[in-house]
């Protein structure tokens, strides 16, 4: 009898050919965004998602941080009742068969996943929310039902939904793998004036590249000077940079008030709209890319 080692393997495989099945030429945008905790990821992840949702867009907003508060930074009411995923224990048993903690037993790899985010997304603003919350971790051999169904259905955001999906993650890329990797559009690493948080953002680049995603770029945060933005860019001289998002204290101010984060800062919000039109940009050049590749 096969390990269920053997069968994550194929799961793996048959996710990767999924890719290729799902083509996602001319679909909305899959962005992640990741770095150091506290670098500014959620607000940029919030402001992005209010930013595309205000153009037309259907976007759905992924807290993949297990320590994250989007919810609380999109405003929706009483985030703390919002329960994660990892946390169903009845529907992570109904899709996997087997109930959740349970390891070294036999789970479906591949659990049906499409109906979730119509079912239990929150919305307010415009904005659909779900809340994966933590992966199990383990020894390299580690795979769990609870996790069989987050990477199911990140996988089914990312491949199958024709929404703006914003994937809020914590400092690694544990919701990504090599599958999924093709589906992002653009991974932005959010990096604030500072050695650890540019060491940080060489990790997430390397274990980004080894599970195949091209489309990295920065995001510097925080900056309060013009010798801010000089040091990010001569410390990460070979990255793209999406853009430069100024120091504000209005967000501590709006925070400590308890009073809606996403509007607190006016020049924030301008720089945000211009990593929007650049990911814009970007999307269609990467489209037209692929067109040509598809013609060959």
């Amino acid at each position: 009898m096969r390990s269920q080692q053997d069968l994550a393997k194929d799961w793996a495989l048959s996710q990767e050919v999924s890719v290729l099945i799902y083509a996602r030429i001319g679909s909305v945008m899959k962005i992640a965004i990741g770095g150091k905790g506290g670098v500014g990821k959620t607000i940029l992840a919030a402001i992005l998602a209010k930013t595309f949702a205000e153009s037309g867009y259907s976007v759905i907003a992924i807290d993949a941080d297990p320590d994250g508060n989007l919810a609380a930074t999109l405003s929706f009411p009483r985030p703390e009742k919002i329960t994660p995923i990892s946390e169903m224990s009845a529907l992570i048993e109904e899709r996997t068969g087997t109930p959740p903690g349970k390891t070294g037993g036999f789970f479906k790899l591949n659990p049906k996943v499409d109906d979730l985010p119509d079912k239990y997304s929150q919305e307010h603003n415009g904005i659909k929310l779900m809340i994966m919350g933590r992966l199990k971790r383990g020894g390299s051999g580690c795979y769990c039902p609870e996790n069989a169904l987050l990477k199911a259905l990140v996988t089914h955001l990312l491949l199958a939904r024709d929404e703006v999906v914003i994937l809020d993650m914590e400092a690694g890329i544990e919701h990504l793998g090599r599958a999924t990797a093709k589906a992002v559009d653009k991974l932005i690493i959010v990096t604030e004036p500072g050695r650890r948080s540019v060491d940080s953002a060489y990790k997430v680049n390397e274990l980004a590249k080894d599970i195949g995603i091209q489309n990295i770029a920065v995001v510097g945060n925080k900056i309060r000077s013009p010798e801010d933005k000089e040091f990010l860019i001569s410390s990460l001289p070979s990255f793209e940079f999406l853009g430069f998002i100024p120091y504000d204290q209005a967000i501590l101010d709006a925070d400590l008030a308890n009073l809606p984060l996403v509007d607190a800062s006016q020049q924030i919000n301008r720089e945000v709209r211009n990593i929007y039109q650049a990911l814009l940009a970007a999307s269609g050049t990467e489209h037209n890319k692929r067109q040509k590749a598809n013609i060959a």
